[in-house]
C-alpha cells in the first residue's frame, strides 16, 4: 500500500499488540499541503520568506492560525483564516514554517513593518561604532583660528563622533594652565548648541589639557525644530 502513496500523502503503519490471536493494522493518512501549481520538491526548495507573504499570496491550503493577541485559534483553511482576518480589519501573515506546517498570524501588517523598522533603527544606533576625533589647540590661539577649528569640530560632532579638544602647553606655558581652561571655555561656547561635555578638562602629563565632547541629541533636535 505504501507504494501507492502520491507526493501529496504520507502513510503511517501502526501495529498494535496481538489481542485474541489477531493482529490489528491501522493506516493513518496525513496530507502535506503543497504550493499551488507546484510539486512537493518545489515546495521544499522554494519555501516563501514568511515576512513577505501575506493574505492571498500565502501558498498553503491550510494554516495554523494565531489571533491578534497571539492566541491559538487552530488549523483553518486559508479562506477561513482570511475571513477572520477581514473581520478584524487586519492581514493574515505567514510568520513561520515548522516541519512543513505553516503558521500564520492575524495582525496589522503595516504597523508590524513600521515597528520592526523602528526597532532595527534603535539596534543599529546602539551598535554604531563611535569614532574618536581630535582637535589640537594652543593657549595663545587667535580668535579666527579658534572659530575655524570649532567649525571642524562641529562637523565631527554632528556625525556622531567623540571629539577630544586638546590644548598643548610649551615651555613656560605649563605654568599657565588657566590659559588653557579659558581657551577650552571659549571653544565650547562655539559648539555648545550641539554638543555636551562628556569628560571635563583634565591635565595630562603636564603638557596637555584635554576635554571630550559628544553630540547632545536633545539640543540637536531642538535646533532642527527651530529650523523647520
Amino acid at each position: 500500500m505504501l507504494g501507492l502513496a502520491t507526493h501529496k500523502e504520507l502513510f503511517y503503519l501502526v501495529v498494535l499488540e496481538k489481542w485474541s490471536k489477531s493482529t490489528f493494522l491501522f493506516i493513518f493518512k496525513e496530507e502535506v499541503i503543497p504550493k499551488d501549481n507546484s510539486n512537493f520538491a518545489n515546495t521544499q526548495s522554494k519555501r516563501p520568506k514568511s515576512e513577505h507573504v501575506i493574505n492571498n499570496e500565502i501558498p498553503y491550503k491550510k494554516v495554523f492560525v494565531l489571533g491578534p493577541d497571539n492566541e491559538k485559534i487552530g488549523v483553518l483553511t486559508k479562506e477561513e483564516a482570511l475571513e477572520q482576518a477581514k473581520e478584524n480589519k487586519m492581514d493574515l501573515v505567514l510568520i513561520s514554517i515548522e516541519n512543513n506546517k505553516p503558521i500564520a498570524r492575524i495582525m496589522d501588517y503595516g504597523k508590524f513593518k513600521y515597528d520592526k523598522k523602528k526597532k532595527q533603527k534603535i539596534i543599529k544606533e546602539k551598535q554604531s561604532v563611535t569614532i574618536n576625533r581630535e582637535i589640537r589647540l594652543t593657549p595663545l590661539i587667535g580668535q579666527h583660528d579658534l572659530e575655524t577649528k570649532a567649525k571642524k569640530a562641529r562637523e565631527f560632532i554632528l556625525e556622531g563622533n567623540r571629539v577630544k579638544i586638546s590644548v598643548k602647553f610649551r615651555g613656560r606655558e605649563r605654568s599657565r594652565t588657566e590659559l588653557g581652561e579659558e581657551i577650552l571655555n571659549k571653544f565650547f561656547a562655539l559648539v555648545e548648541d550641539v554638543a555636551k561635555i562628556t569628560k571635563e578638562a583634565t591635565l595630562v602629563n603636564d603638557r596637555f589639557l584635554d576635554m571630550y565632547l559628544e553630540k547632545d541629541k536633545k539640543k540637536v533636535g531642538n535646533l532642527n525644530n527651530k529650523d523647520n
